[in-house]
């Protein structure tokens, strides 16, 4: 029994510290992207213009 108590103040501890990572990683902006925005523009597959689409608008 005295395992179960072991086993579960080890996961609480692992759960907290990678929560405490993840806000760090957040606070000093590791999540920011930075690459994206700027090549979002090339990446959109809108439909091209064609006869048919300008008649139905």
């Amino acid at each position: 029994m005295s395992i179960i108590f072991f086993m579960i103040g080890i996961s609480l501890t692992m759960a907290l510290t990678f929560l405490g990572a993840f806000f760090w990683s957040m606070k000093t902006g590791q999540q920011d992207d930075l690459y994206t925005p700027s090549i979002r523009i090339l990446l959109e597959d809108d439909a091209p213009d064609t006869p048919e689409t300008q008649l139905n608008a």
